[in-house]
């Protein structure tokens, strides 16, 4: 850092928090045990998770499943889930592999028959930020809505991009998280990416009449801190904010 130059903290509260991974789905005012371990998906019903009838479950690919299933569940422990008017709500998601799968689902209906086969089904979901949309319109969503890509596994960089805009004020509340639907197998197996979605509920401090889990504060885009704790990673704060609700 530069001399002279100085760098204001960013704050927000965590509201809410919602994940479906392979140990299971859950959210954190009702489960006291996470876990993201580094094994394939089992099958999961999110249908569960919805209080009305949502048909377009049955055609997303599994990415997109998990992604718009984790957001529902981090709404609802925020007590944000029902809705009558549009709300200026945001999410920024996080993914190394984001929708490969669906991607290559798709062209393996392409390159039969010179593409006469290709799905439409298959490629609405051809899409990184697809589910991003679904959630949006279910839940009456208007805010930043936008895919982060890192190359390393942590899921933090669409939580610094999303305390920003809650900074700037571009969103009155905003989810962050990560979703990630594992390694497609034509690539063979993942080391080091878990698969799952984990998503945040971040607002303004005390805006929420729920207790909130902790302050989330960035410093810097490469630091931060939950209740003055540095936070390496998504799994490392889900664990650092039900240790709150614990107490």
């Amino acid at each position: 850092m530069c001399e002279g130059i100085v760098v204001e903290s960013i704050k927000t509260e965590i509201t809410g928090i919602g994940w479906v991974t392979a140990a299971g789905m859950g959210r954190a005012r009702t489960h006291r045990d996470f876990a993201m371990p580094l094994e394939r998906m089992p099958e999961f019903r999110p249908e569960d998770v919805f209080k009305e009838p949502f048909p377009n479950l049955r055609r997303m690919d599994d990415y997109s499943r998990l992604g718009v299933t984790a957001t529902a569940l981090a709404l609802a422990d925020a007590g944000l889930d029902t809705w009558t008017c549009k709300r200026n709500i945001g999410i920024v998601g996080t993914t190394v592999y984001g929708c490969l799968g669906a991607d290559v689902d798709y062209y393996n209906t392409v390159i039969p028959n010179r593409g006469a086969q290709a799905s439409p089904a298959l490629f609405s979901y051809t899409s990184a930020n697809s589910y991003l949309g679904e959630a949006a319109i279910r839940f009456g969503l208007t805010g930043t809505n936008y895919m982060v890509f890192e190359q390393h596994p942590t899921g933090l960089a669409g939580l610094h991009a999303a305390l920003g805009h809650i900074a700037r004020q571009d969103d009155d509340k905003i989810l962050g998280g990560v979703c990630e639907a594992g390694c497609p197998r034509i690539f063979g197996q993942p080391d080091n990416v878990p698969p799952g979605a984990v998503f945040f509920m971040l607002e303004p401090v005390g805006s929420n009449p729920l207790p909130g889990f902790g302050i989330l504060e960035s410093l810097s885009m490469n630091k931060l801190l939950f209740n003055g704790s540095p936070v390496d990673n998504l799994v490392m704060l889900v664990e650092q904010c039900l240790s709150v609700m614990r107490r």
